[in-house]
């Protein structure tokens, strides 16, 4: 949180300085509920709280003034992630006469689902919102499984089936689509002039990640289905290729630039969201537990021995968690990985994120982000029951190791 400056007199809440992006404020902040989640540790409740009030429009969405003229379709589901994390986890509400966490995450999906693009590639999101933007014409499957995962986690909790078909009509096109590989492999993204016919072949930590946690979360909504199932565990097996057999295959690498030493400034915290979705799927899918928590072990393990950098009085963390020593990097996104991937090992400790009806005390508001102008579209559609023509077009460590991952996770917050 030495990154945050927005808590100091005179610098913009809920904002990182430069050189990093908006989105990535409400990645760190979802980190941060995540921490009190795992640790009952309240101490950065209120900044947390203070940052995300901060970036709500006028509208009541995470489409604020100051960034909607460069937002994307990612970047605006990363805010509504924390905002159902918040749900989810029973975190302190908002102030009086803000709206509820789940009415924000509602938000962001309203709006989603009105720019559904069906004019190239058969359907899905543009990774961008505006057509001035760089990207407007690419669709990537970070906006489209961020849209998967935060229907299916809305279905989850508030039984809503309309949110549970979202999320079917956006994997089926995803299995229509040349983004997902019969190995489960999933590229980033495809260019519609040439009607998403060849992928850019690149592969992301957060990719695979937020399309296995939404996997598992609808495998629990629909009560142990085997198709939801079998998805899950073809999405696990399919996020194997960051576990590279060199390093022993459970230790994480974001393949596609770390040992190249070309990752930017975004890159680093991907693996913060497979670790902590890998950790959600045990709870959503148990099945997998016994194969997702040796990679979170091994990954902590490595990232702890990474945690050793000089600044910060030796506790920064860097990149290369198969490696014994620090390897040089610094920066926000290697401190959410490592915390991510450490307190994900805390996951058989916490209970199950609830539902409406099993716990929940956020309220939503299924018709929150109806403003046109929120959306980047005027398309009516909202959140409508999907017809027939529309699908056709988450191992315990032993007490030694808990004890030195708990260590850890105190001084990475408190330390860098």
């Amino acid at each position: 949180m030495s990154y945050y400056k927005g808590n100091e007199t005179g610098m913009p809440v809920g904002l990182l300085p430069d050189p990093y992006y908006w989105w990535l404020a409400g990645a760190m902040f979802d980190q941060m509920i995540h921490y009190w989640y795992y640790t009952g540790d309240a101490t950065y409740n209120n900044i947390v709280i203070q940052g995300l009030m901060a970036q709500i429009s006028d509208d009541e969405d995470f489409m604020p003034t100051n960034q909607t003229r460069t937002e994307g379709n990612d970047d605006q589901a990363f805010w509504a992630f924390a905002a159902m994390s918040a749900a989810e986890m029973n975190f302190p509400p908002p102030p009086p006469g803000q709206p509820s966490w789940l009415a924000l995450a509602q938000a962001v999906f309203n709006e989603q689902a009105r720019r559904w693009e069906t004019t190239a590639c058969g359907g899905g999101l543009r990774w961008q919102i505006f057509q001035w933007n760089k990207g407007f014409e690419y669709k990537n499957s970070i906006s489209n499984g961020c849209f998967f995962q935060l229907a299916a986690r809305l279905a989850r909790y508030t039984g809503n089936q309309t949110y549970a078909d979202w999320a079917d009509k956006t994997w089926e096109w995803m299995e229509g689509s040349t983004l997902l590989t019969d190995q489960y492999g999933i590229y980033d993204g495809a260019n519609m002039k040439d009607n998403c016919s060849v992928p850019v072949e690149q592969q992301w930590t957060y990719n695979v990640g937020t399309f296995l946690i939404g996997a598992a979360n609808l495998y629990n909504y629909t009560n142990g289905s085997q198709k939801w199932r079998t998805h899950t565990e073809r999405l696990l097996k399919g996020a194997q290729i960051f576990f590279p057999s060199q390093f022993g295959g459970n230790i994480m690498q974001e393949v596609a630039c770390e040992s190249l030493k070309t990752c930017n400034n975004d890159q680093p915290s991907f693996k913060a969201y497979l670790a902590r979705w890998m950790a959600a799927t045990t709870q959503m899918a148990p099945f997998t537990t016994n194969t997702i928590m040796p990679k979170l072990r091994a990954s902590a393990q490595g990232a702890a021995k990474q945690c050793s950098g000089a600044p910060n009085g030796g506790t920064t963390c860097g990149r290369a968690w198969y490696t014994t020593t620090w390897d040089g990097t610094i920066g926000i996104g290697e401190q959410m990985s490592a915390l991510s991937v450490i307190q994900s090992n805390l996951i058989s400790k916490v209970a199950a994120p609830v539902t409406a009806k099993k716990g929940g005390t956020s309220e939503g508001d299924p018709n929150a982000g109806t403003a046109p102008s929120r959306t980047g579209d005027t398309d009516p559609a909202l959140t409508r029951k999907v017809t027939m023509a529309d699908r056709a077009g988450a191992g315990i460590l032993t007490a030694l190791v808990l004890g030195a991952l708990l260590g850890s996770t105190w001084w990475i917050c408190f330390g860098a």
